[in-house]
């Protein structure tokens, strides 16, 4: 049994005064004044001297692809490629030191004079079976002996959207389930060491199933709530399991929900559906994935499952059609992305009680993409203060492995609208510091008394940090049901 917890000397975000912090029995047990609490310490604790240190609600990431981010962490990295030829030469340099499928990830096709083909990759490393996963998790590029390798046939070797989202557990390096957990739980201790406590994790796959057999391989270190799709949405049923439901076994670490459903494609990808047309005629604008009627009605059997649908919406016209959805249906949610929304739209989010999961490392991402696909309508793109504004609730997450699972990247990305070199894109949409915080810590900066001991300690306060300290907030320590995760004190 994990001893209770005593931090002191600790303080909250913005505020000088020292506290002392008890966590015991896997909540919050006691927030005092440092020194006037006689009975906060007992026998047995475990004592932190921790002057200082700032305290917080311990961080959640939410949205991720959590098995694909421990794949991708092992991956050849091609995201600096600035052409199918340079990626195809990146993966034929990795080919001799690799047995069987030699899989990448990270490649920007948006920004390519040309498109990728199998037979570049067929000329770089012949009868090399490769694979490269998009950098959006939309696309998939195979050469001619991948493809054999995997059972398909495809004309140019480049699969997009659903039919290269069903492709992509084939392309698991792992041996077994095993060591795949294996992987896991090491990309779950890096993240716990940025402060990370909890995730979403929306992985193409039973992942209720996955994070109950993590858990019962030993103790977790996250919390997760395990998002469902539609093909697992049966055996989820099966199970007796209804949206919000703890898994057996894990604690009381993993819950069940939300349902995820993808009502248009990516950016990179030029599938997000748009009002306006692409500059390219043969990406129209972009595409939804299912017919309105058949979006209310898939919403409507998670509804009634107790499943919070959390709709992938990225063009304007997505979020449009997914905002009628709701509307419709008279159920709140969530909207995932939410990249660009006609200002019309705005104001809805808020009505229909929908709130607005967001990705800030993706506008310093894809701004360049932005400005070459939609440049007449940037300033509504990643419109975070407008939404704020409009009293939409956002979360942040980081779509790992589209972007590292680091919260301070996502907050420095939200507040800054830059990555470290150039200028703030549309500033008008930055968030201050307490909102983008707030969205990383579950709405609230303060620890509340008989919450979970999800915390995390800090060596600089985030309130009072310039951008480039933010961007490197030192993690100290990261808590997970009274528990520590990562402790450097």
């Amino acid at each position: 049994m994990t001893a209770p917890v005593v931090l002191r000397g600790v303080h909250a975000p913005g505020d000088d005064r020292a506290l002392d912090v008890r966590l015991a029995g896997g909540v919050v047990a006691a927030v005092a004044e440092a020194g006037t609490d006689r009975d906060l310490v007992r026998a047995g604790d475990d004592v932190v001297p921790a002057t200082g240190a700032t305290v917080l609600p311990g961080l959640v990431d939410a949205h991720v692809h959590w098995s694909q981010w421990a794949e991708a962490r092992r991956r050849v990295d091609v995201g600096a490629a600035r052409s199918p030829e340079e990626a195809a030469t990146i993966m034929a340099a990795a080919a001799p030191a690799a047995t069987g499928l030699v899989v990448g990830h990270g490649f920007r096709a948006a920004l390519w004079s040309r498109p990728p083909h199998r037979d570049l990759l067929e000329r770089a490393a012949p009868g090399v079976p490769i694979a490269l996963v998009s950098d959006d998790l939309h696309a998939v590029w195979l050469s001619p002996a991948a493809l054999a390798r995997l059972g398909r046939t495809h004309p140019t070797g480049l699969l997009r959207e659903q039919e290269a989202m069903a492709l992509q557990a084939a392309l698991s390096g792992a041996p077994d389930p095993a060591e795949l957990d294996r992987w896991v739980a090491d990309a779950s201790a890096a993240a716990a060491a940025r402060g990370l406590t909890g995730v979403v994790d929306f992985e193409y796959a039973d992942t209720v199933a996955a994070w109950a057999r993590r858990a019962a391989a030993g103790p977790l270190t996250l919390r997760v709530r395990t998002a469902v799709w539609e093909p697992w949405l049966d055996a989820t049923a099966a199970r007796g399991q209804r949206g919000g439901d703890v898994v057996d076994g894990t604690e009381g670490l993993v819950r069940v929900g939300p349902f995820k459903i993808l009502a248009d494609g990516s950016l990179n990808t030029r599938t997000a559906a748009c009002h306006h047309p692409y500059p390219d005629p043969a990406d129209g604008h972009g595409a939804l994935n299912l017919e309105p009627g058949d979006l209310r009605a898939l919403m409507a059997r998670a509804v009634d499952q107790g499943l919070v649908p959390a709709v992938h919406a990225i063009g304007d016209r997505a979020n449009a059609v997914v905002l009628d959805a709701f509307e419709q249906l008279g159920t709140s949610g969530r909207i995932e992305h939410a990249q660009l929304v006609a200002p019309r739209d705005v104001p809805r989010f808020a009505r229909a009680g929908v709130v607005a999961s967001v990705q800030p490392r993706h506008l310093v991402d894809d701004r360049d993409v932005a400005e070459r696909h939609w440049p007449h309508v940037t300033a509504r793109a990643f419109p975070y203060a407008d939404l704020v504004a409009a009293g939409t609730r956002l979360v942040l997450g980081s779509d790992a492995p589209v972007a590292p699972p680091d919260p301070w990247a996502a907050i420095a990305a939200a507040v800054a609208r830059t990555g470290e070199e150039r200028p703030p894109w549309h500033p008008e949409q930055a968030l201050d510091v307490g909102t983008a915080l707030r969205a990383s810590c579950g709405g609230r900066l303060a620890l509340r008394l008989g919450e979970p001991a999800d915390v995390v300690l800090l060596g600089a306060d985030p309130l009072r940090a310039d951008v480039a300290t933010l961007r490197e907030v030192p993690v100290l320590a990261t808590v997970l049901a009274g528990r520590f995760t990562h402790r450097l004190l």
